[in-house]
């Protein structure tokens, strides 16, 4: 059956066509806007992922991140998801769409014209010295954190956009107007416009850090990194508006059938819907064995990101010390996770109709696992022999070396989350109802994968307070992060056999529709339902 499916799209779209755009004519109507909101939104998450780090790394130290993860980014997470779910409340799914997303980009803006150029006054410096004179070493960070607070604040909105505007506010509409059929091969689609965006950011990044952007003529008087963190912020303030000018577009000329009536209207005169507290997300979460399934992924992944991450920072920010650098760096990474995973995505279609969800998911944790055995194999033995002939070979540092496997680390680690791990997750969505997927994802997607990092940080910080440094407490992050991600590969085993059988309970297929099916009208295109 699969074979003969993969056959038939061959023969409707052509051999290339099947793997860069598997899209009938029909449906390219709903899919080309969602295709480049998907690619402005992770452009946008790309410029401002790098932003975030070079400000606060170059600025206080990778051993803030833990800090501001724990103390700021969690608290911060569960509030914009309260606030969330208060909006879902009172007004349409449309219009929450419009206020959170505005106000992400208000914040962007307030930091790079207001806060950053008035940083030195601003910031608590003489009572951030006053503190770290009094309380131990292993509170440095902490004090970093509230020293540059304006940095810690940027920091945490950026890394926030990815939780809420593409996973929370994309993906739960994608996830409500895709069926089943048609998410194996949108959503590779979808990946490659992610990835492309991704590649294109970095180069973006480094063009608008060089002159004559880092010198304009209307920000005389300020430095050249500051003027590229205006030049950036705009566009990413640009791109937002772009977003949700597509997204009024779908809904007004696309999303007009009366089954999509719920996007467009106050849910308080939505009859047959209830509210959606905070409270009943996680109690709807923790009764449901299919969502804790997926919240184990998320907070897997991010907990074994945020473990990795760290350690290499630290070794990056002695590399490149001056903003400008780490951020070119920063960059031009983000550029190889593109191209990396954008050749991944165009596999996806097929791959997932050959092999199934679960070998698909769990391509990321064994990467995630055979390339943090090889950085931290490198790093614990980066002073022996082996090191040294390595060194004698390139002619380079040890510190140089630990950058590289880590950079490599990072690159394909974050190739195989974009390209397979995001569309596998979102897939898992869709059979469910439509309650389901609003309250699961919203606590999931929210503050599940702040969980996952501030519990990295949580682990960080307990480290630094017994070693002190990051370099001392490497082995125990190793053996952590082994055990977590064991217990993740179990959780995606698990996700999968219910996945089929919830799929198959519904009388669906994860198989393409035959490529002569014509658009469906009315109820036929509402969202699969689970009893």
């Amino acid at each position: 059956m699969s074979q003969q499916t993969n056959v038939d799209s061959e023969k409707a779209f052509g051999l290339i066509r099947s793997y860069i755009w598997p899209v009938h004519r029909h449906e390219a109507k709903k899919l080309v806007p969602m295709f480049l909101m998907i690619f402005l939104i992770c452009f946008n998450y790309s410029i401002l992922r790098n932003m975030k780090d070079t400000v606060v790394v170059t600025a206080s130290g990778a051993e803030v991140i833990p800090f501001i993860k724990v103390w700021v980014m969690l608290p911060m997470a569960i509030a914009l998801t309260v606030l969330f779910t208060k909006l879902a409340n009172r007004f349409s799914q449309e219009r929450v769409f419009y206020i959170m997303t505005s106000g992400f980009l208000i914040c962007y803006g307030v930091f790079a014209f207001i806060l950053y150029p008035l940083r030195d006054i601003l910031h608590p410096h003489a009572l951030a010295d006053q503190l770290e004179g009094v309380l131990p070493l292993g509170f440095k960070g902490l004090v970093s954190m509230f020293r540059n607070w304006s940095f810690t604040g940027f920091y945490v909105m950026s890394e926030l956009w990815s939780s809420i505007v593409l996973n929370v506010l994309f993906w739960g509409f994608a996830n409500e107007v895709t069926r089943i059929h048609e998410a194996r091969r949108f959503y590779g689609v979808f990946g490659i416009g992610a990835n492309i965006a991704a590649i294109l950011s970095g180069q973006a990044a480094i063009l608008f850090s060089q002159p004559p952007f880092s010198n304009l003529s209307i920000l005389q008087g300020r430095e050249a990194w500051e003027q590229t963190q205006i030049v950036l912020v705009s566009l990413v303030i640009l791109c937002g508006l772009i977003t949700m000018g597509l997204f009024r577009w779908i809904n007004t000329n696309v999303l007009n059938d009366a089954s999509f009536d719920e996007f467009h209207h106050n849910k308080r005169v939505m009859k047959a819907k209830g509210k959606l507290s905070f409270r009943e997300s996680f109690s709807y979460l923790s009764n449901s064995k299919y969502l804790i399934c997926i919240a184990v992924l998320v907070v897997s992944y991010n907990l074994v990101i945020n473990l990795v991450e760290v350690v290499w920072k630290d070794q990056l920010r002695q590399l490149y010390p001056n903003p400008a650098d780490f951020n070119n760096y920063m960059s031009n990474l983000t550029s190889c996770v593109g191209i990396f995973a954008a050749l991944t995505a165009l596999f996806m279609a097929k791959l997932l109709g050959k092999f199934g969800w679960t070998k698909i998911a769990l391509i990321t944790p064994v990467t995630m696992l055979i390339t943090c055995v090889g950085f931290f194999a490198f790093y614990f033995f980066r002073e022996s022999d082996f090191a040294g002939i390595i060194m004698a070979l390139t002619g380079t540092t040890p510190l140089v070396i630990a950058v590289f496997f880590g950079g490599a680390q990072n690159c394909l680690s974050k190739a195989a989350k974009y390209s397979v791990f995001d569309a596998t997750k979102e897939i898992a969505y869709i059979p469910l109802s439509h309650e389901s997927k609003l309250k699961g994802k919203a606590a999931i997607d929210g503050v599940g994968s702040r969980l996952g990092k501030s519990g990295g940080s949580l682990v960080h910080q307990g480290l630094l307070m017994i070693f002190a440094t990051l370099s001392a407490s490497a082995p125990y992050v190793a053996g952590i992060l082994l055990a977590v991600i064991a217990f993740w590969i179990l959780a995606a085993r698990s996700l999968g056999l219910q996945f089929r059988d919830l799929v198959a309970s519904q009388n669906q297929t994860f198989e393409e529709a035959p490529a002569a099916e014509q658009p469906k009208t009315s109820a036929s295109e509402q969202p699969l339902a689970v009893s």
